[in-house]
């Protein structure tokens, strides 16, 4: 089992945790990892966007001059995509841009992002993450005393003064652990988490 410090809000070591290979110990797996993130940021696609084609904009229905002899190209609709206010060459339509993971390819790629930030020494687990009142710079200094400047910090509680403390700081986002995900992982440099959330995840993905 890997073994990592535990620290404390002022940036004090106060102790050791192991951590159970079946989720922190994995072997990474960079291309599930890769259709993890693809995946997410596929499925945040609306796929709304329209535009019409030559045979749904209005009008155009007489050819607007004969076909030979007036000295103009030859034309059969005023609403041919090479006029203004004609039709859209292979308009976008709506459409479905959503992939789909199974279960264990989501697992896995989770794990394999959570080992990797391990292997980086990149994950840093805090006794207790708690914060008495909203304040912002209170937390940021806690950020600096762990030498941490662009975190995601990970909660097993929805702790709303830490939530609102670490709101309005550039470079941080906070999250429970049912809804870490494998992007936010790989986006912030490194994790910040609660000493009972790094049990909660042992928990639900060993």
């Amino acid at each position: 089992m890997s073994k990592v410090s535990v620290y404390n809000m002022e940036g004090s070591q106060v102790g050791d945790i192991e951590l159970n290979d079946a989720v922190f110990g994995v072997e990474v797996n960079e291309h599930l990892v890769h259709m993890a993130v693809v995946a997410q940021l596929a499925n945040k696609r609306q796929g709304t966007q329209s535009a019409k084609t030559r045979s749904e904009v209005s009008g155009g229905g007489r050819k607007p001059w004969r076909q030979k002899g007036t000295g103009h190209a030859r034309q059969g609709s005023t609403r041919s995509p090479q006029w203004t206010g004609g039709g859209v060459v292979f308009a976008p339509k709506p459409r479905d841009y959503s992939i789909r993971l199974n279960k264990k390819e989501k697992r896995l790629a989770l794990k394999s992002a959570l080992t990797s930030r391990v292997n980086e020494n990149k994950f840093i687990v805090v006794d207790v993450i708690k914060m008495d009142e909203i304040k912002t710079k209170t937390f940021n200094d806690a950020l600096k005393a762990l030498k941490v400047e662009k975190a995601l910090v990970v909660l097993n509680d929805n702790d709303k003064n830490v939530v609102l403390s670490a709101r309005n700081i550039e470079n941080v986002k906070t999250a429970l652990t049912n809804t870490i995900n494998v992007f936010d992982i790989l986006k912030y440099d490194t994790i910040v988490i609660d000493k009972a959330a790094v049990a909660t995840i042992e928990e639900v993905y060993a």
